[in-house]
């Protein structure tokens, strides 16, 4: 099973694993699923930390690299990715959730999030 990672889940996994569901941490345990991180969430993180939203102990790079080290998969953007936001409803305003969705979509992979507006999406999700 794919499962694309939302970017709580991905902060949560590294640094506060005791914040996931117990599905979500046995589903990011079993070495058959393949682990998706979007360079969404990645450019998400940056912005977020930049504004002070967000703090984190490692620099974003050092931290992708150490999960990268445990089977963690980046995912970049593609075209196909950014036309499937066009045919979403606008339920969710967030630009980074929405690019996630379609990703999601595209890829055929659950989205691994505690986000229950994605539920309103064509969309599996996992928590």
């Amino acid at each position: 099973m794919k499962l694309l990672l939302d970017t709580h889940t991905f902060i949560w996994w590294d640094s506060n694993p005791a914040q996931l569901s117990t599905a979500v941490l046995a589903a990011l345990r079993d070495s058959a699923n393949t682990v998706l991180l979007s360079v969404v969430s990645v450019w998400e993180i940056i912005i977020k930390a930049q504004l002070g939203k967000l703090r984190h102990g490692l620099p974003i790079a050092d931290l992708v690299m150490r999960q990268q080290a445990n089977g963690l998969e980046l995912l970049p953007v593609s075209v196909e990715h950014v036309f499937a936001v066009e045919g979403l409803p606008l339920i969710h305003n967030d630009p980074f959730d929405r690019l996630l969705i379609s990703q999601a979509i595209v890829e055929g992979a659950e989205l691994v999030s505690k986000d229950q507006a994605f539920s309103c999406y064509p969309v599996r999700v996992m928590w």
